[in-house]
């Protein structure tokens, strides 16, 4: 039997094209350590939580207020063995109208109980999408994580990124 991947979902007071807008930027509800385009089709962003949580990601599929598809071509977890969980993985958005309500239905399509990360990755997601992404979806205002300075020169290195 297949394991089930991570997916969990939210109906906000806002039409499709407010939860697509949002959903874009992820600055506004992840996290504003983040560089790079979270909105551009094939572009590539990568994200940080101090060196606990590096990941690369890129919008592979955009359908205008109905669908966002992210795939992690990079990432490296300090926390667990294996540092690479979660490369190839897609973290999916899908809307769906509901009367006057928009559900969001986010899936991390790889994101498996097998994983070592998977409890803590469960418990930053739901966290993430019940809380800081519904509220920035009908606030404006997210809880994402803040900024937190600088990585070391050998992370900047290492993934590629702009000396600040």
């Amino acid at each position: 039997m297949k394991s089930k991947d991570y997916t969990t979902n939210i109906l906000v007071d806002k039409t499709p094209q407010v939860a697509f807008k949002a959903i874009q930027n992820f600055r506004g509800w992840w996290s504003q350590e983040i560089q790079g385009s979270t909105d551009v089709l094939n572009e590539t962003f990568f994200y940080h939580y101090k060196d606990v949580h590096l990941c690369k990601l890129k919008l592979i599929e955009k359908i205008s207020n109905q669908k966002l598809v992210y795939l992690v071509v990079d990432n490296q977890f300090n926390f667990v063995k294996d540092k690479t969980e979660w490369i190839g993985t897609k973290l999916i958005f899908e809307l769906i109208p509901e009367g006057n309500h928009t559900k969001v239905v986010f899936t991390h399509q790889g994101l498996v109980p097998e994983y070592e990360c998977y409890k803590v990755c469960n418990d930053a997601w739901t966290s993430y999408i019940q809380g800081s992404l519904k509220t920035y979806i009908e606030t404006g205002t997210g809880k994402p994580n803040g900024k937190e300075g600088g990585l070391n020169a050998e992370l900047v290195k290492k993934w590629g990124l702009p000396d600040k």
